[in-house]
């Protein structure tokens, strides 16, 4: 590989590294590799680490705070990127998120429906939508990190179906830190899947299920994620500041 500058060399073998984990669990789970998409979370990253995964072949890329996320997507709107939205998403920063996600993972009360509706309206633009389950939040409760109750999910759905707009796309999780599911993810993982095919019984084409990262992808493709959400395992863990 020559030519190819320190960082690129580094970000290709860690992307060749994820992939194998990716196949290989694909390969146990008797699934087809192109069953699941590679999201790699560039959060904290500068736009050249975006650049130059594009230039290795990545084409979805996630970001969880838009102070971060909106000047690296205008850096990189040349680029043919898929950006998914996956932090807690406050309503004042809808209208800037909109401008250039072509996702948002992170829905979870109707009050964010309302105004993703009217700004994807306000540009123009379709959005997809993933509903964030909270697998360990009790009946009618937001979880610690964002994210509906399961038993909230219907109307959620209904709301983002109603909105005009929006897409509604699937689900997505983060596995929970406590509750009865902490320390269980693969269980959780089921049971978002579980959740995902109650989903799809009504709404066939909300079938995208966004669930794993760095340390759990396994259990997630075990489980039937359609996609996964790579941060540290091919970024690497970025140092402190100072």
């Amino acid at each position: 590989m020559t030519g190819m500058t320190g960082r690129k060399a580094e970000l290709a073998e860690n992307l060749a590294r994820v992939e194998e984990r990716i196949a290989a669990a694909c390969v146990s789970a008797g699934r087809e590799r192109e069953e699941v998409t590679l999201i790699v979370v560039t959060k904290t990253y500068p736009a050249s680490d975006v650049r130059l995964l594009h230039e290795l072949g990545v084409r979805d890329v996630a970001e969880n705070k838009d102070q971060d996320a909106a000047p690296k997507a205008a850096a990189c709107a040349d680029l043919d990127l898929r950006w998914h939205f996956v932090g807690q998403l406050q309503t004042n920063k809808v209208r800037s998120v909109t401008s250039y996600a072509d996702v948002v993972q992170s829905v979870d009360r109707p009050k964010l429906v309302t105004a993703l509706s009217a700004a994807a309206e306000k540009a123009g633009r379709e959005l997809g939508c993933l509903l964030q389950v909270a697998l360990d939040a009790e009946s009618g409760a937001r979880g610690d990190r964002g994210g509906v109750a399961p038993d909230g999910i219907e109307e959620l759905a209904a709301a983002v179906d109603a909105a005009p707009g929006l897409r509604l796309d699937g689900l997505m999780t983060v596995a929970p830190l406590a509750g009865p599911y902490a320390g269980r993810r693969r269980a959780a993982f089921d049971h978002l899947m579980d959740l995902s095919t109650a989903l799809r019984a009504t709404r066939p084409a909300a079938n995208m299920v966004s669930a794993g990262m760095s340390a759990d992808l396994e259990e997630a493709v075990a489980a039937g994620a359609t996609h996964v959400r790579i941060g540290t395992a091919v970024l690497g863990v970025r140092p402190r500041l100072g």
